[in-house]
């Protein structure tokens, strides 16, 4: 933090009032008599000494981290806000399935925000935090109210990933379709389409790119997979598709 802005921050009429206290004072740890006694349930007598038994002396550091003096919560806020405000926010030209949206404050509040909505359980324990599990099945019920489905999954962290994903569970679940082809939109994302082939790859899978007006009548695809919107922006209707790959037999998955 510069001069003038810690100047700024000690001059400010609610300064007073303020938690001056280090940040680190607000992390609770183990007490004196804890650490002895995990000390001793593992045969150490110092913590120097069960680091120095765990961690080879190759990767240890003799010299002591050049790190800047301990400050307050309001002091880092304030400066976290002076390097964020060095920030030149760029108009994103990219496209590809990167789009605009709309954040409305209440769901940002509310939501993302909300610190009900996550707990001190990491997601990958067994009994999973308790927020992030009720946040997922806001998220199914969402996605079935909007596309008037009766189940809805968890969803994945890519709309790739997803894709790929629904390629493999359409080969294992079709049982109309003995076919190792899959028929992909030209209009998919370049970005989804490289991890459906590579995933394809490994399966023995056959991904064929091409108008699935033009290509479906082949006949010869266990699964289609479409974009909407496209690649370019362009929004077409799929039903006819949709119910042509019903009629050979073949599912069909929507990168929405």
């Amino acid at each position: 933090m510069n001069k003038e802005t810690l100047q700024e921050t000690t001059e400010s009429p609610l300064y007073a009032l303020e938690d001056h206290g280090e940040f680190v004072t607000r992390h609770i740890g183990p007490r004196d008599e804890d650490v002895a006694h995990m000390l001793q349930q593992v045969g150490a007598d110092s913590l120097d000494e069960l680091i120095a038994t765990t961690l080879p002396p190759s990767i240890q550091v003799d010299e002591a981290l050049d790190l800047p003096d301990a400050i307050t919560e309001t002091a880092a806020l304030a400066r976290l806000r002076e390097i964020a405000s060095l920030n030149r926010v760029q108009h994103s030209m990219i496209g590809m399935g990167y789009h605009e949206t709309i954040l409305p404050a209440v769901i940002q509040r509310n939501v993302l925000e909300n610190p009900g909505w996550y707990t001190a359980y990491t997601p990958y324990q067994a009994e999973i935090s308790q927020g992030r599990l009720e946040a997922l099945l806001n998220f199914q019920q969402m996605v079935s109210d909007l596309t008037g489905m009766p189940i809805a999954n968890a969803s994945l962290l890519d709309e790739a990933t997803a894709a790929a994903e629904a390629m493999t569970l359409l080969q294992r679940v079709n049982r109309k379709s003995k076919s190792t082809r899959f028929l992909v939109d030209p209009g998919v994302l370049p970005q989804t389409l490289d991890v459906v082939e590579n995933r394809a790859r490994y399966f023995g899978i056959e991904v064929v790119v091409a108008d699935p007006d033009e290509a479906l009548a082949d006949g010869d695809f266990f699964g289609v997979l479409l974009q909407y919107p496209g690649v370019d922006g362009g929004v077409r209707d799929w039903r006819r598709a949709i119910e042509q790959a019903h009629e050979i037999g073949a599912l069909v998955p929507v990168a929405a």
